[in-house]
């Protein structure tokens, strides 16, 4: 089969594209053809072994994906061969087959195609997970999502208006901050050129934000703490732009605020049933309409390290597709 490897830690244009062995389902494992791979933001650092984890050389990248079920291993009951998924895994998604855990493989609605099968586990999951487990956002609450153009943004916008909070979107161009708006966003905050602490005291009459999405790190996650309410909740999703921040401690005490962990792809490991109500959820509001994922580009496997490159370089509002054929 074919797959884009991983070789040596570095940028997309160091990934190969070669043909590797087939691979075989072990007890609660599934083999999935896969149709369909979304890009996230970790993939580009996995790839520079700048994230959390470091999968051994050589890995096939990719995350998030959909396909069809080649076959099944002991202990998985609820898949047979032929079926239509959805799911996510560490790593190995950029490639024709992929093992997937049992517990974070899914049945793909039908309708649902493989593309946006592929563009919502990750970024709904892990925003449905934030916003619901650990912010507990409120009906009437004020939420700022950071890096609100990206996958896990928009899905944190719409997610953040279904539970009947006021959204502040923030972003780095009025271009992306147009297509927050068209998702649901009620203010928009473009952090290039409005400084993001006294814009968003604004934006709440001076009472800051409850809870605060980001999945972006950097310098802009301590001027967004600035601007956290009274018993605030800040979501620390993930870092975007490479740099894990250093927090004062005295900001989250000032403020009786919370500094929360998302860790959405442990949550699903460890407690699969809660996983799979959330999914289920996810599910319903996207067959009614209510959830859509804006896909940025659809690019063939061959051209997958170029879908990496521009989503390195900002340049991937929402998300980036890799179909496999």
């Amino acid at each position: 089969m074919r797959a884009i490897r991983c070789k040596t830690y570095g940028p997309p244009s160091n990934l190969k594209l070669e043909e590797i062995d087939s691979l075989h389902a072990g007890p609660k494992e599934v083999v999935v053809q896969v149709k369909a791979c979304g890009l996230n933001f970790p993939d580009t650092l996995i790839i520079q072994g700048l994230y959390q984890f470091k999968p051994e050389l050589p890995f096939t990248p990719g995350s998030d994906i959909a396909g069809v079920v080649k076959e099944v291993g002991d202990g998985v009951t609820h898949l047979k061969v032929g079926d239509a998924v959805f799911g996510f895994v560490a790593h190995g998604g950029l490639a024709e087959e992929v093992i997937v855990p049992r517990n974070a493989c899914f049945l793909k609605p039908p309708q649902m195609d493989y593309p946006v099968a592929a563009s919502f586990m990750m970024a709904y999951g892990t925003s449905y997970h934030a916003l619901k487990d650990r912010a507990k956002l409120m009906e009437g609450e004020t939420l700022l999502v950071m890096g609100a153009s990206g996958g896990v943004g928009l899905a944190a916008i719409e997610l953040g208006k279904l539970m009947g909070a006021k959204v502040i979107a923030a972003a780095s161009t009025q271009e992306k901050l147009e297509l927050c708006k068209e998702y649901g966003a009620d203010e928009g905050i473009n952090y290039t050129t409005q400084d993001l602490k006294s814009t968003l005291k604004e934006l709440t009459d001076g009472k800051g934000v409850d809870v605060i999405y980001d999945p972006v790190g950097g310098d802009f996650s301590e001027q967004a703490l600035r601007g956290i309410a009274w018993n605030g909740r800040f979501l620390v999703v993930g870092f975007a732009t490479g740099d894990i921040p250093k927090i004062p401690l005295n900001l989250p005490l000032l403020k009786g605020a919370s500094i929360v962990g998302v860790f959405w792809g442990g949550f699903a490991m460890k407690y699969p049933k809660e996983n799979m109500a959330n999914t289920m959820t996810l599910m319903q509001w996207h067959a009614e309409g209510k959830l859509k994922p804006h896909i940025h580009k659809i690019v063939p496997l061959e051209d997958a390290k170029e879908g990496l490159e521009e989503m390195m370089n900002r340049k991937v509002k929402g998300k980036m597709v890799v179909q496999i054929l």
